[in-house]
């Protein structure tokens, strides 16, 4: 079999060079790029470049291509939809596939039914409106958070992400009643304990949030997302999330789940919230649900969904028929191709892989994630774990220059994360290791094993 990755020319190529240029001098600063390079066309788990560079994508557009670029049954829905209507709103003249995909997220998500499904176009306004249901159901203002999450970059949403550069800093102040408690971060423990003999001591921390911080009885929910995203794909402990659920229920608190990044089959099942044992009161969903077109969703219990009056939410683009007809398709395909199944045979696939790379390469701190929601941990030495976030810009450079396209992670930007489409061959995905095995290599001066930490 052919290889995916070939390169035409240096990596940027002219191409790419000039449209950066022109792209300098015509865009806002602050739009981020991970990599100089300009897509012309991309295909399942492949990208190219305007200078005709093919690379394997291991970044997926920061995970929105479970469901991988392009894929044919997705771009036949789309196609057929097209060539009825692209848009009326909602809100004007309603259509079928809105109802479809709220009648199917409905039957999918672990929600406590009855169950209703509200629909927008990005994670972060699919965010903001979970924390209007429940204030409209519970009426309460407060919501806690954690540190190390990402819930999006509009004002409330920032206002729970917890990162301040580049995200938050310069665009204060933020709206009021928000409340950051630690994340089961076990390889940086905020408490200097060590699970299990822990006892989950940061959740059960919250607890002592009520007395000395919040009281309970003015929370109306926690968001949180199951897995870190932007966090480092940190994963908690199994029974973390289910013990948290817990406390907030005896006080009448809604958990509210974004699994923005975490959703449709990324960590193994199609929501990581099943695999932790907990119902959500509230369920957001995002990325990888439009198959790469811009669609979110907030599930939840029909009482809470129903809680503000008629006319209260909604969105002149919020559930645009194209982009439902292509979630609907992208449903269909992580079932009958099990991309579940798949995540789950990557995620072991990598874990191999990394085993190896850690005992080679001490820097590798730790690695963490769920499923096919992987990542590694740069430290600058095994003692302190200072994070070492030089080593992923050179990796991620290396990366890029040889055919791969990865991106960050983490509070101090030290992480790799893989966020490859679910349906790169084994082929592929082993190409794109060697590739990271390199930059590993590259970047990194040998060591003499020491003790390290896995966290999967």
């Amino acid at each position: 079999m052919a290889k995916s990755i070939q390169l035409r020319t240096p990596v940027p190529g002219p191409k790419s060079q000039a449209l950066m240029r022109r792209r300098e001098a015509a865009v806002a600063r602050g739009v981020y790029h991970a990599t100089p390079v300009f897509a012309a066309k991309a295909e399942g788990a492949v990208l190219e470049d305007v200078d005709g560079n093919r690379f394997l994508d291991f970044a997926g557009g920061i995970g929105c291509e479970n469901a991988g670029h392009r894929a044919r049954p997705v771009l036949d829905a789309v196609h057929a939809q097209l060539d009825r209507f692209m848009h009326t709103c909602f809100s004007v003249a309603p259509y079928e596939p809105y109802i479809a995909l709220a009648e199917r997220l409905n039957r999918l998500a672990p929600v406590p039914a009855p169950k209703k499904t509200f629909l927008a176009n990005t994670g972060a306004e699919a965010v903001e409106n979970a924390v209007k249901f429940a204030r409209a159901f519970t009426k309460r203002p407060a919501i806690i958070c954690f540190e190390d999450a990402f819930h999006g970059r509009t004002l409330k949403a920032l206002a729970l992400t917890s990162k301040t550069h580049p995200y938050k800093a310069g665009f204060e102040p933020f709206p009021s009643d928000t409340y950051r408690i630690p994340f089961a971060y076990c390889y940086r423990c905020a408490f200097g304990k060590t699970y299990p003999s822990c006892q989950l001591a940061c959740a059960h921390h919250l607890d002592d949030v009520f007395k000395r911080t919040v009281a309970a009885e003015s929370v109306a929910a926690m968001i949180i997302e199951p897995v870190l995203g932007e966090g480092g794909f940190i994963a908690p402990p199994a029974d973390y999330l289910k013990t948290l659920h817990e406390i907030c229920r005896k006080q009448g608190i809604l958990l509210i789940a974004d699994e923005v990044q975490t959703g449709i089959a990324r960590t193994g099942t199609l929501f990581a919230c099943e695999q932790m044992g907990v119902e959500p009161d509230l369920l957001v969903t995002a990325k990888s649900l439009g198959g790469g077109l811009p669609l979110a969703s907030v599930t939840g219990r029909a009482e809470i969904m129903d809680a503000p009056g008629v006319g209260a939410v909604g969105g002149t683009f919020g559930g645009n028929p194209v982009a439902c007809q292509a979630a609907l398709a992208v449903l269909d395909l992580v079932e009958r191709e099990d991309l579940c199944g798949r995540a789950i045979h990557l995620g072991d696939r990598f874990m191999t892989r990394a085993r190896d790379w850690q005992a080679r390469w001490p820097r590798i701190g730790a690695i963490h994630g769920l499923g096919a929601m992987r990542s590694l941990e740069m430290i600058r030495d095994a003692t302190s774990r200072r994070p070492d976030a030089e080593a992923v810009k050179a990796i991620g450079k290396y990366c890029y220059e040889h055919g791969l396209l990865t991106i960050s992670a983490g509070s101090s930007g030290n992480i790799v994360r893989l966020l490859m489409p679910l349906v790169i061959t084994d082929e592929q995905f082993d190409e794109g290791l060697d590739v990271l095995a390199a930059a590993l290599a590259a970047s990194l001066p040998a060591q003499e094993p020491q003790r390290t930490t896995i966290h999967a």
